[in-house]
């Protein structure tokens, strides 16, 4: 119950903010931005701290594959039949793409912060043990500035419900991703909530990994993380491929980041027509994302 507090009531209180100030908006970005780097580096420090490190790093690199695995395999086959069912036809041709390795390198700064944390964290020095507490008090100040975040976009309710293929396939990428961690729970012997829980990041792995470690501890945690940063960095590989014929597909498997991080390529690959869909289904998903890992966790 306290986990899901410390998710919920933050980022509630933060989207209750009607913050307009441009200024404001860059500083909550940048704050946000170290928020991630400063968490993400703690929860490094804590694997350090576990008993029978090896075996475990074992266990965080087997559940991230089994769970990426199990959760891509069923996306893929739910938006491959809705693509069937419901093809999103188009006359777009291809633009010159961003830099695909800009974008990689991007999702390993995040990497490397974890593995800074995990160096420093095997000195043992004594102050780090407080790693656990100071990256709570992280995680609630990230929290309100995602919610600020998601306040600002300006997405209202009759703009998500006018977009109806930005609500299906965040419907059927939402729907398709749990069956998949409900796959990956009973592969991997772990109760279906944590299998749920895994699968409810949605590609957004600098928030899944840090909400999952308060609930589940670093090994799952990280888990979580390297299950979402190997579907996002799948993901930058493959859109360029499956756009031009398997859109909803394209769409789906940009996660949470449809919005943000992977608007970018899906615009110059899909045309401005993709855009509208890409912000309602990746505001979704960022939105639900915190919210199901909380009852998930509780």
């Amino acid at each position: 119950m306290y986990g899901l507090i410390i998710i919920l009531l933050p980022l509630i209180l933060g989207y209750l903010l009607p913050l307009r100030n441009t200024t404001l908006l860059h500083a909550v970005a940048r704050t946000l931005s170290a928020l991630v780097y400063i968490i993400l580096f703690f929860m490094g420090t804590s694997l350090a701290f576990l008993d029978n490190l090896s075996s475990n790093l074992l266990t965080i690199f087997h559940i991230a594959l089994v769970s990426m695995m199990s959760i891509l395999a069923c996306s893929l086959l739910a938006l491959w039949l809705l693509e069937r069912r419901w093809p999103w036809h188009h006359q777009h041709k291809p633009q010159t793409l961003p830099s695909r390795l800009h974008m990689a390198l991007e999702s390993l700064k995040l990497c490397a912060s974890v593995l800074a944390g995990f160096l420093l964290g095997l000195s043992q020095w004594d102050p780090l043990r407080h790693a656990t507490t100071i990256s709570e008090y992280a995680l609630m100040l990230m929290l309100l500035l995602v919610g600020i975040q998601l306040r600002s976009s300006g997405m209202t309710l009759r703009q998500i419900t006018l977009n109806r293929r930005g609500m299906v396939v965040a419907m059927v990428s939402l729907c398709s991703a749990l069956f998949g961690g409900i796959l990956a729970a009973f592969l991997l012997d772990l109760p279906i909530k944590t299998g749920l829980a895994l699968a409810s990041g949605f590609g957004w792995y600098s928030l899944s990994g840090i909400l999952i470690s308060e609930s589940f501890g670093p090994v799952v945690g990280s888990a979580a993380f390297f299950n979402d940063l190997l579907r996002e960095l799948i993901t930058i590989i493959f859109i360029p491929l499956l756009i031009t014929r398997q859109r909803s597909m394209t769409l789906g498997l940009s996660g949470a980041t449809s919005m943000d991080f992977t608007l970018p390529i899906l615009q110059r690959t899909g045309g401005i027509e993709i855009v509208p869909a890409a912000i309602v289904h990746g505001f979704i998903m960022s939105l639900l994302a915190p919210i199901l890992i909380a009852l998930f966790s509780a």
